[in-house]
């Protein structure tokens, strides 16, 4: 079915191709994307997308000397399949197959490792400095999507670049049309000539011989940014340093491969604009790019179809009580960093379009701005990852924690989150979080708790947190209220004999099933800050073995707080900590990673055992 696709197994190998095949072999890598995604899962809308500049990149560009980085990364698959991955795509994001976005350790053609965004300009300039300093004339290329340039780190590292001239190329691909409407044959003949040697020698000579009248050179580059500005929307690029190209068809080949290769031989930082479009290529896809960002397994022909859910995720728990609460207290303003969809804030958009904000991918704005709504007597609910909150860890303090402001952070993605892998687990959030003055943390056992615990955070005056896992929980009713629940308290949901397991959050339904085998002591802990010291005390009398458990890393987590409980108190009791290992864990099913981790019911009654026999 790919008879070109198949002869490359490296970029070598694309090299060695005529121009005029290329197209070609575009038509057959996005064929292979859809079948191969369609049999893993994995995000598709952002790779059929980049087909032909990752071809086009990889054509002009003498990779691995020449380093690639792509930001967040998960555009990179038609990267992966022409880097010698091809044969382990049908490993994609599982357990010991390869990784969902670029690893160092993977391929020595993933120069940078990413998950997260608006990392990309910093580290190809990075990379550009190094070159330099080293006297070597390879080249480093960062391909940032719109979404990302909200990223204030992107910003900061575009004003760096320009004043460092590093030999770096900035890809902005464009693929919401969000920067420029204008893309045609004008622009693309306007991209060929501005990024041609005769523009670009023309262009520094001018400034040498102008060097001497400055008032000249000042209106000369004046008049060319104003002569640029009426056909591109590059102006702002050029004033941090940059040479500004485009924008250009992203998907013509020609274009991209002309222009990237007069761009490869010019020196200085070059920003070249590229407009594409997500699910480029599949009917599906193009109609609806969002639902087919990330996908499970589907059947290429017919598309993702809906299968009926009988229990709530945690996330819809949340969306619902935040438009319960929202309809309940004017007050409430809805706030994500760009994360609409999979936060669950969907509704509560359409509903109250008046008190929802979407800051983009600024997790530190995002905070910041929570901070000054709630200064002026709003109660800001913040829906955001685990893994995303730590980008604004320093505005968490700052911000909010010092001034003791009301910001309700709703905190998806906690613990171990599966085919995503380490960059987007949720491993530490426990543990971050209690650390911090003034902070009520929270984690669930179940759906019900967490409406509950949505509710108390809400009407609390000080700074909270609610943080619950991906997917589903055991399946617990839902009350319609707003009941709250007592600050700081726990309850024992089981008793038995001289163990006590302490669970937090998630644990609770392996650690009751793990009793059941046991005759041990159940705790639903609830709180992580405050911590309940008396039901902590209480057990420590009663029991022979304290058992904490929790799907967080073990340093500094819930089981260190149980621990320092007794310390202060001078109270010696057996223990035994139970949590995430100190380790970045791989993707895979999250079901089997927590049992790797011997957080599911029997890992946990064996870990028991074993502490009971030593």
């Amino acid at each position: 079915m790919y008879p070109l696709l198949h002869t490359i197994d490296t970029p070598d190998d694309l090299r060695k191709l005529e121009r005029a095949q290329l197209p070609q072999l575009a038509d057959e890598l996005r064929a292979f994307l859809i079948e191969s995604v369609s049999k893993t899962g994995g995000h598709l809308s952002s790779n059929l997308g980049t087909v032909e500049l990752t071809i086009a990149l990889h054509y002009i560009y003498d990779t691995p000397e020449d380093r690639l980085v792509w930001d967040v990364g998960h555009q990179t698959y038609a990267h992966k399949i022409l880097t010698g991955r091809r044969a382990a795509m049908g490993g994609l994001r599982m357990a010991h197959g390869i990784s969902g976005f670029p690893k160092r350790n993977e391929s020595r053609y993933d120069a940078f490792g990413t998950g997260h965004s608006s990392t990309s300009i910093s580290a190809a300039l990075g990379m550009a400095v190094a070159a330099r300093l080293a006297g070597k004339d390879n080249r480093s290329v960062a391909i940032i999507g719109d979404g990302a340039m909200s990223g204030g780190m992107a910003f900061e590292a575009l004003n760096n670049a320009g004043a460092m001239d590093a030999n770096l190329l900035v890809i902005l691909n464009d693929n919401d049309m969000s920067i420029s409407r204008p893309v045609g044959a004008l622009n693309n003949y306007l991209a060929k000539l501005m990024s041609g040697r005769f523009y670009a020698a023309m262009r520094r000579g001018s400034e040498k011989i102008l060097k001497g009248m400055p008032p000249v050179l000042e209106f000369a580059k004046r008049a060319e940014e104003h002569v640029k500005g009426m056909v591109t929307p590059g102006t702002l690029f050029e004033e941090f340093g940059f040479n500004y190209i485009g924008p250009i068809d992203g998907h013509d080949l020609d274009v991209l491969v002309e222009t990237l290769g007069n761009i490869r031989k010019l020196e200085g930082p070059q920003f070249l604009h590229i407009v594409t479009q997500k699910g480029k290529g599949y009917a599906h896809a193009e109609d609806d790019c969002v639902l087919y960002h990330g996908v499970g397994k589907f059947d290429p022909s017919h598309g993702i179809t809906a299968k009926p859910s009988t229990k709530p995720t945690y996330t819809q728990v949340f969306g619902e009580w935040l438009c319960d609460m929202a309809a309940q207290d004017a007050r409430l303003v809805g706030i994500t960093p760009a994360m609409c969809e999979g936060s669950g804030m969907v509704e509560f958009a359409e509903k109250f379009p008046q008190r929802y904000f979407d800051v983009g991918i600024a997790e530190q704005h995002a905070l910041t701005f929570a901070a000054g709504l709630a200064c002026d007597g709003f109660k800001p609910v913040v829906a955001i990852y685990s893994t995303f909150l730590q980008r604004g860890y320093d505005q968490l303090i700052h911000d909010i924690a010092i001034q003791n402001l009301p910001v309700v952070l709703a905190i998806d993605r906690g613990g171990l989150v599966g085919a995503d892998g380490a960059t987007h687990a949720g491993s530490f959030d426990l543990s971050y979080l209690r650390s911090v003055p003034n902070m009520t943390v929270m984690a669930p056992a179940d759906e019900k708790e967490c409406r509950q615990m949505l509710s108390t955070a809400f009407h609390l005056d000080t700074p909270s947190a609610v943080r619950y896992p991906r997917g589903t929980g055991p399946g617990v009713m839902v009350q319609k209220d707003l009941q709250a629940i007592p600050v700081g308290k726990g309850e024992v949901r089981r008793e038995g004999g001289k163990v006590a397991i302490l669970a937090f959050g998630s644990m609770l339904a392996p650690a009751l099933e793990a009793a059941g085998q046991l005759d041990a002591t159940v705790a639903n802990m609830r709180f992580v800050k405050p911590l309940d010291e008396e039901l902590v005390l209480k057990l420590a009398r009663e029991h022979a073995l304290l058992v904490t458990v929790e799907e967080n890393t073990l340093q500094g987590g819930a089981g260190s707080a149980v621990a320092e409980c007794l310390a202060r108190r001078g109270i010696v009791v057996p223990m035994l900590h139970l949590g995430l290992p100190d380790a970045f864990l791989e993707q895979g099913d999250p079901v089997q990673m927590l049992a790797d981790c011997g957080l599911d019911a029997n890992g946990i009654a064996r870990s028991i055992s074993k502490k009971l026999a030593g």
